[in-house]
């Protein structure tokens, strides 16, 4: 329970780490570093803030998330899973707006770290996931459209279908460079790392095409031409101007982001978990993931949450230590500081074709394939994330998904609740069950019911024994497999013994032992049933109905 609040590294440095790990950590966080430095760039521009925003929240939430996380090797920073929500809520409430938002979900999930919610979170069901996560790549694949033809669109709708509208109404002004330089982009960030491994295509895509556009004065879009200069300093942290309406008009906003960056944090570290044999904690990884978010949102950053292709680039490159986290952030830090000025002049086509390469593996469409095979159910929730993702709203799509989740998840359970009426099907008043030999008196009928009586089964239990055509003098409610009972299905079984006491017919509930029955008092029940009524076993409760026969 103790370490269960212990960031990874407190823990790692205690045991020790050898000068060797320590070489390794530092190479892997080079290299993770240099790798993130396009990603954090074009996933600012693709949220529709400037591009050091990005940079700045690889670095401050990246220190955070590294230091004080519960996994040994996670790369915290801005994904691209958080383009879709961070682009409305600046849309809606502009760059302040952001900031608040990002400020409380990061004090949200803090708060689903310290309720021990970690382990609850990964039981969110996996279709959901592949739905919203799929159709997140599709808008990231559409947002890059106008950089990626060249277009030269100054103000590109927010809605996906508008946003279609718009590029084939201007689909006449295709930049032939801008194409050829995505083209080149993908092409190298997809097979250079073949040729030499420990070199980031990106970066070689980003080095080649800056040179070539500045070389031979090429007319395409740069970060220049689009946002300016990128400053190469750390400006204060600053806290804009909150009152209780904006807090409540970003609440859900927020609520998203938090749930969000908790799933991905959480199932990087499981990936990480499973490449490594390691094994991450869960709540003190939400807990850092909520102070990263709360820094970043403090000196302007965006959200960020842990890069599930920077963690798993780590881990191929030999990091083993929150060290490798540290240096990459480091890294981050020093290109910021000594190299922002030359950022500028990157070719906006390029880094559309660093997102479209994103956008692919993001996609998981041998996932989304392989589901559609799959149950009717996981179909649904499948589907109905992803076109509300790509159609409506991010935050939509998350909410609905869960509730219908939900509600498919109660359905899935009240149907693997089993009723039986023994008795009924029993001519020689016997019934053999699990070895037992059961003499069940003439006038007795016997119910067995397996699995819990929550809310999603109460009303088929409640059905099922109150609509019985026969008229016994005895009921046995035999309820040995029943490992929970909640308000509704109390509610329900209330609703039966009234029922009966009203038709002069005996309730006898058996297999109640010590921790039901103390529920059953919590919950008043022996205000409608007496206490002898209510047994352990099965052999007491026959006795019983002969007594009352």
């Amino acid at each position: 329970m103790y370490k269960e609040f212990v960031p990874k590294l407190f823990s790692l440095l205690k045991e020790g780490i050898s000068k060797e790990i320590v070489t390794k950590d530092i190479l892997s966080g080079i290299i993770v570093g240099i790798v993130a430095l396009p990603l954090a760039i074009a996933f600012a521009i693709a949220s529709g803030v400037s591009p050091e925003k990005g940079i700045l929240t690889a670095i401050i939430a990246g220190i955070i998330i590294s230091t004080f996380g519960g996994s040994r090797v996670q790369i915290g920073g801005p994904t691209g899973a958080f383009i879709v929500i961070v682009y409305g809520i600046v849309e809606q409430y502009g760059t302040d707006g952001l900031t608040i938002a990002t400020f409380m979900a990061g004090f949200i999930i803090i708060g689903f770290g310290l309720a021990r919610l970690g382990n609850l979170l990964k039981y969110i069901p996996y279709s959901l996931i592949v739905g919203f996560t799929s159709g997140i790549a599709l808008i990231i694949f559409s947002s890059q459209i106008n950089d990626f033809f060249g277009l030269h669109i100054s103000k590109v709708p927010a809605n996906f279908i508008d946003k279609w509208t718009v590029y084939f109404n201007n689909i006449h002004k295709i930049n032939w460079y801008a194409i050829s330089i995505a083209l080149v982009t993908i092409f190298i960030t997809l097979y250079f790392q073949k040729l030499i491994k420990k070199i980031p295509g990106s970066i070689v895509a980003i080095v080649l095409s800056t040179i070539v556009v500045l070389l031979f004065d090429i007319p395409v879009d740069t970060i220049e031409s689009n946002f300016g200069t990128i400053p190469n300093k750390l400006g204060l942290p600053h806290i804009p101007n909150v009152d209780f309406d904006t807090i409540k008009s970003l609440i859900q906003p927020a609520f998203a982001i938090a749930i969000l960056g908790s799933i991905e944090s959480l199932l990087s570290a499981v990936v990480s978990d499973s490449m490594i044999g390691g094994k991450h904690r869960s709540n003190m990884e939400l807990v850092a993931q909520g102070a990263a978010n709360i820094m970043s949102s403090l000196f302007g950053g965006i959200p960020a949450t842990g890069a599930i292709a920077r963690t798993a680039t780590n881990v191929k490159n030999g990091g083993r230590t929150p060290i490798a986290g540290i240096v990459h952030a480091l890294v981050l830090l020093a290109i910021m500081l000594l190299f922002a000025p030359y950022a500028k002049l990157i070719p906006m086509s390029c880094l559309a074709g660093i997102l479209m390469v994103v956008a692919y593996h993001m996609s998981e469409w041998k996932q989304f394939k392989s589901i559609l095979k799959g149950n009717r159910m996981d179909i649904i929730i499948l589907l109905t994330t992803f076109f509300l993702t790509v159609i409506f709203d991010l935050v939509i799509a998350i909410e609905i998904g869960i509730v219908l989740s939900s509600f498919m998840f109660m359905k899935r359970m009240s149907e693997s609740v089993n009723i039986q009426n023994i008795s009924s099907k029993n001519k020689n008043k016997e019934h053999l069950f699990d070895e037992e030999l059961l003499d069940i008196p003439k006038g007795v009928l016997l119910y067995e019911i397996n699995g819990p009586l929550f809310f999603g089964a109460a009303r088929q239990f409640q059905e099922t024994i109150t609509n019985t055509q026969l008229q016994p003098k005895v009921i046995i409610i035999r309820m040995r497999y029943v490992p929970l009972i909640d308000a509704t299905g109390y509610q329900s079984i209330k609703e039966i013994l009234k029922t009966y006491k009203a038709r002069k017919i005996k309730v006898i509930i058996s297999g109640i032992k010590k921790p039901l029955r103390k529920s059953f008092e919590k919950n008043e029940m022996f205000l409608f049933i007496e206490h002898d009524l209510v047994v352990e076993n099965i052999h007491t409760a026959i006795m019983r109905a002969k007594e009352n026969l």
